[in-house]
């Protein structure tokens, strides 16, 4: 089963900082929490999962590999599966809860009070995916791809102000620079302070007087660029990367949104992929998998060798260790792996003929009733029916 995004978990935006990501965990982990939800067993779950998105997302270097790569960027680090598999936690989620509350009661806990987002309001750009197609060979290795983006892109004009100069920005007089306007109503209930966006100035606490003619205000404009692209080795079809910042550029000035890289494998002529294993079939003569015998094969970078032992059956896989992709996060390697298959000839020779038809006769070739058919049994019902 995918595996929730660790931000919408939370309930936050990709870019925010620390701060926001320990007051979102705060706010999830009072609510599903288990002493508060006795008679919810979904709750403890939820908990869980709240604690695993903040044990990624309030560590540093854990929090800038999984924006890169998703959850396979993390590797195991959290005590999950391997691969491109779920994530655990690295601590228990009582433990993590303690951490963060401290030593307080449940009733002071759940005391306390949050508060409304104010202030400017802030017009991050969107964010941009792309699907980026790559070979077998380039998951073996990893690999450096370039690609050209179309998006919007800050005004080198106006510096993404959207004014033609720093003179052309006022100060709201609507709501005074804050980029919201508060209302406040008294009843016999007390007091309520209603909070809405500034229409003035669509919350951005400054009206442009003029502005910049190369962006008509927007503080930005259509363009493209070349990025350059680390992909690292063992990825798999669906699994994305994430590159903070290199999105569409936000209006006046607002952050950047993120470049989604989703990859895409294409098949491969002669592999077919498994997991970190490679396939391929190999098609062998009949005498051939009777007497055995060495076969060249090809893999990923040049050939190689294999022995057939006397006897090898159809659908037999044999194993070419290390000869496969690169796991991700790691210098080890799948297997290739050879199924074999037995050519049956379909026109023969007199001479050729005079030979299967010995063999027909023989004793020992023929498979013995009442038991597993020999391969030869099978090859040569098929060709003499």
């Amino acid at each position: 089963m995918a595996q929730r995004d660790y931000y919408e978990t939370l309930g936050v935006e990709r870019n925010v900082g620390p701060d926001e990501i320990k007051k979102a965990y705060r706010k999830l982990a009072m609510q599903y929490h288990p002493d508060r939800n006795e008679s919810d067993a979904s709750a403890e779950e939820k908990f869980k999962e709240v604690g695993e998105a903040y044990s990624v997302l309030s560590d540093a270097d854990k929090r800038a590999r999984y924006d890169r790569f998703g959850h396979a960027g993390l590797g195991g680090a959290a005590g999950g599966g391997g691969g491109f598999g779920g994530m655990g936690m690295d601590i228990d989620p009582m433990d993590l809860f303690s951490s963060i509350f401290g030593g307080m009661g449940f009733g002071d806990i759940f005391g306390g009070a949050g508060g409304q987002r104010g202030g400017r309001r802030i017009f991050k750009g969107r964010d941009l995916r792309i699907d980026l197609a790559i070979t077998i060979e380039e998951v073996a290795e990893g690999t450096t791809k370039k690609i050209k983006v179309n998006r919007h892109e800050r005004c080198v004009e106006c510096g993404g102000s959207g004014a033609r100069d720093r003179t052309s920005m006022n100060t709201c007089q609507t709501c005074h620079g804050s980029g919201e306007i508060r209302r406040v109503t008294r009843s016999l209930l007390g007091q309520m302070v209603n909070v809405t966006t500034c229409p003035a100035c669509n919350g951005r606490g400054e009206v442009i007087k003029d502005p910049c003619r190369e962006c008509n205000g927007e503080g930005r404009v259509s363009g493209s660029s070349t990025i350059e692209i680390e992909v690292p080795a063992g990825v798999e079809k669906g699994n994305y990367m994430t590159m903070r910042g290199e999105g569409h550029a936000g209006q006046q000035g607002g952050p950047s949104g993120d470049l989604i890289i989703v990859f895409d494998v294409k098949k491969h002529d002669n592999f077919e992929r498994h997991g970190d294993d490679l396939l391929y079939g190999l098609n062998i003569s009949i005498p051939e998998a009777v007497l055995g015998g060495k076969v060249e094969i090809p893999t990923l970078n040049g050939s190689a060798e294999i022995d057939i032992p006397s006897g090898t059956q159809a659908g037999k896989i044999l194993r070419l260790r290390g000869k496969g992709l690169r796991h991700l996060n790691s210098n080890s390697r799948g297997d290739l792996l050879v199924q074999v298959d037995i050519f049956v000839p379909t026109r023969l020779s007199n001479e050729e003929r005079e030979v299967f038809e010995q063999l027909r006769d023989m004793d020992g070739i023929c498979a013995p009733k009442d038991s597993d058919r020999s391969i030869f049994g099978k090859m040569k019902d098929a060709f003499f029916k």
